[in-house]
């Protein structure tokens, strides 16, 4: 199997300038129903700095799937987080077309963050004859 990886680093400060910016309508265009519902602090508003980690997972996958000139929505790729709290990527829609197409099969992700910085690795295992 060859490997493909996409990484990429998100500022959590334009990430809250977007939510104060455009609000609703940001989050509705970027993120999923499920993330939204992941990155919401304890007293009802949205995280920046989790969000900004899923912002970086979604270009991440987009480099990694060696995307072209493929519109992609944002929302077609989500960050899940399982019982222990590690995130895996769920691909719908035009990006779960394109992993298929690319013969993508498996995708591995890691979420960081630092100061003001969220950071995403993607690797995707590709099929050999793709």
């Amino acid at each position: 199997m060859t490997i493909s990886i996409g990484i990429d680093l998100t500022s959590s400060d334009a990430v809250a300038e977007s939510l104060h910016a455009h609000g609703t309508r940001y989050l509705e265009r970027v993120y999923t129903d499920r993330e939204r519902r992941d990155c919401v602090r304890q007293a009802g508003h949205p995280d920046a700095d989790r969000l900004a980690a899923r912002f970086a997972a979604k270009e991440a996958t987009l480099k990694a799937l060696r995307r072209e000139d493929e519109p992609i929505p944002w929302t077609s790729i989500g960050v899940c987080s399982d019982g222990a709290g590690r995130p895996s990527l769920e691909l719908t829609g035009p990006a779960a077309a394109l992993a298929r197409h690319r013969g993508v099969a498996g995708l591995s992700v890691s979420l960081t963050h630092e100061g003001q910085f969220a950071a995403a690795v993607v690797v995707a295992d590709l099929q050999e004859d793709k």
